[in-house]
């Protein structure tokens, strides 16, 4: 195999096959299954929203390449198993894609991108219906990172009209939500702050959701922040066993300092300070 080929999916394939080969292949890629795959696929799919989030396109065709890996991987151990094969994910997917979108594919007019969402739920819901399913929350993955779930679930709550109409009313409910943790804190009942402090996320995310913004994002992008500024503590204080020798007032003072300056100059390190 020569590299002229590696731009034929057929040979990203065929790797894989070889390298889940029982007696040729990797000790490591022949042990694995469905099961211990899973995880790397979720987390190449969160690198993938990294690389999106930092605007690193270079970065971001690495990743995709990775996630596709995954692809390649689950459907190569189907096919060993003999469920089903890559030919069938690639004509599943694209069935599914013509079928939801009938304003392109038919004489369907559909003029605008909110009628192409709505058309597309209603296709969805009508798919769910023919798989069995019984209520409107069936098919939303336990397995999903539970932020995305709560919205998930909360959509689709909303496709029957059980939502606020606008954020004002959440953000009510948000401040309520504030007022009963501080109860349960003082309270000193681990399982009703637990409780609590579940009903306080499941309104965050509802808040973010009706201001149309993707929660998980929004929460990566305080994580960066956050990251940022208390690295430019540590560089600031002269190192992290300086930092920690500040008492709390003192890293407070820091932080402060930190939040003033500009983004951009935090991340250099204060090259220029």
């Amino acid at each position: 195999m020569t590299s002229e080929n590696y731009r034929d999916i057929t040979a990203l394939l065929d790797i894989m096959r070889r390298l889940r080969d029982p007696e040729t292949g990797c000790p490591w890629d022949v042990k694995q299954d469905f099961s211990t795959i899973a995880p790397y696929t979720i987390e190449e799919a969160y690198e993938v929203a990294d690389a999106i989030e930092r605007n690193d396109l270079e970065h971001l065709r690495e990743e995709l390449g990775d996630l596709l890996l995954q692809v390649v991987f689950h459907a190569q151990m189907a096919d060993e198993k003999g469920i089903f094969d890559f030919a069938d994910v690639v004509e599943a997917i694209s069935e599914k894609l013509v079928r939801r979108h009938p304003g392109v594919f038919t004489d369907a007019e559909i003029a605008t991108a909110e009628e192409q969402l709505a058309n597309w739920d209603r296709i969805k819901a009508e798919e769910r219906k023919q798989k069995g399913e019984t209520s409107i929350l069936d098919g939303v993955p336990s397995g999903m990172a539970e932020l995305q779930r709560s919205v998930k679930l909360q959509k689709r709550a909303g496709d029957v009209g059980f939502e606020w109409t606008s954020a004002e009313p959440v953000l009510d409910k948000f401040e309520e939500e504030i007022e009963e943790m501080r109860e349960a804190m003082h309270s000193g009942d681990r399982a009703h702050i637990k409780d609590e402090m579940g009903d306080l996320l499941f309104v965050a995310a509802n808040l973010a959701r009706q201001m149309d913004i993707d929660p998980a994002s929004a929460l990566r992008h305080a994580n960066a922040k956050f990251e940022r500024r208390f690295r430019a503590m540590e560089h600031r204080a002269g190192g992290p066993d300086s930092l920690a020798a500040l008492n709390l007032e003192q890293m407070e003072t820091l932080w402060q300092e930190i939040k003033r300056l500009p983004a951009e100059q935090a991340a250099r390190g204060y090259e220029d300070d």
